[in-house]
């Protein structure tokens, strides 16, 4: 069996497909430091010492190695060049909807 098979097979699992879903948000957020980071030009060592901390606190954001603070995710992108901002998504109303 393909690997495409066992994954379609997987998702047909609501838990599977829930689980893939929240990890899919955190690759995404990882994505969006790493590309922030590059369109700065900045080195991890570079944004560490912007932001008043260590490389390997940094390595360890860009990994996912970490729970960040919303205060971390904003230093961060400030020390890129970046602001973020939190979008909020009712989803009661998207359930109804379909």
């Amino acid at each position: 069996m393909s690997i495409q098979k066992l994954k379609d097979r997987a998702f047909r699992n609501p838990e599977v497909q829930s689980e893939y879903e929240k990890l899919n948000e955190e690759f995404a957020l990882i994505d969006t430091l790493l590309t922030m980071r590059k369109k700065s030009g900045l080195s991890q060592e570079e944004v560490a010492s912007k932001m008043g901390t260590q490389k390997s606190n940094v390595s360890r954001l860009e990994r996912g190695a970490v729970n960040p603070s919303w205060k971390t995710l904003q230093n961060y992108a400030h020390a890129c060049g970046f602001e973020i901002s939190m979008k909020v998504k009712d989803l009661n109303s998207e359930r109804h909807r379909t």
